[in-house]
Parts: structure tokens; C-alpha cells; sequence
């Protein structure tokens, strides 16, 4: 199976540690393409690429998903346009959210009825999400 993870890296990078959990359970079902969202230096690294590159790859990457899993307790303009493309073209897409900052949830993730969301306080919370997730696929 191959997962593509979606989290803020230019939106801000408050959920990095919980990204790079998430991501090392979700390898557990499959193939992880965007791996590198939970790396500590990705803002770094994502400079030496430019914008179409960025934009090209990862387009393709979710193009081939199976499933889609975006940490969306950050607000990020590239994981919402993200959610919409793997929306459009068909793939099962798990929203988690951390309330923790008391941050409102987008009602364009909440209300839309084409994903599921759910909210999780720990990341072993967010990992049983996944496995329940991935088993009703």
C-alpha cells in the first residue's frame, strides 16, 4: 500500500514530533511517499528544491496513493489543497486533529462528508485512528 502523509511544513511546524510518529506507524501498513514531512529539518532541505519541483513530485506521489492520512491541527494552505486533489480523484483520506491549541477545525474539513476526521489528544490515540482507518478500507 502506499500512504501519502500531509502536514504543515511552510504553515508551521508545531506538530513535527507527532508527524514523525505518525509517519513511523503509518510505514507499518505500507510505503510512506512523503516520509520526509516528519523530518526535524525539512524547512532546510525543501529550499534547495524549487516550488514547481516541490509541487510536481508531490502531485505525483499522491496521484499513486492508496490512501491519504493529513495531520490538519495546523493549518496549512498546501495540506488543504492537498485534501482537495486526493478528494478529486478518488482516494480515502483520514483527517487527524490535536484540539490542544484550541485552534478551530476548518469547516471545510469537518463538514465534508467525502473524509473522514477525527480527533486525537495522544499519538497512540491518532495510531489506533490509523488501524481503525486503514481496516475499513
Amino acid at each position: 500500500m502506499k500512504i501519502y502523509f500531509a502536514g504543515s511544513i511552510r504553515g508551521g511546524r508545531d506538530e513535527e514530533e507527532n508527524y514523525f510518529k505518525i509517519i513511523h506507524y503509518l510505514s507499518e501498513f505500507g510505503e510512506v511517499l512523503t516520509e520526509h514531512v516528519g523530518h526535524k529539518n525539512i524547512e532546510k532541505d525543501e529550499t534547495k528544491k524549487t516550488d514547481n519541483y516541490i509541487f510536481e513530485r508531490d502531485v505525483s506521489w499522491l496521484k499513486t496513493s492508496n490512501i491519504m492520512v493529513a495531520d490538519v491541527t495546523v493549518p496549512s494552505l498546501g495540506v488543504g489543497y492537498e485534501i482537495g486533489l486526493a478528494e478529486t480523484l478518488g482516494i480515502p483520506i483520514l483527517c487527524l486533529y490535536n484540539p490542544k491549541n484550541k485552534k478551530s477545525l476548518s469547516a471545510m474539513i469537518s463538514g465534508n462528508k467525502n473524509l473522514v476526521w477525527k480527533e486525537y489528544n495522544s499519538v497512540e490515540e491518532a495510531q489506533l485512528l490509523i488501524k481503525k482507518f486503514i481496516s475499513s478500507i
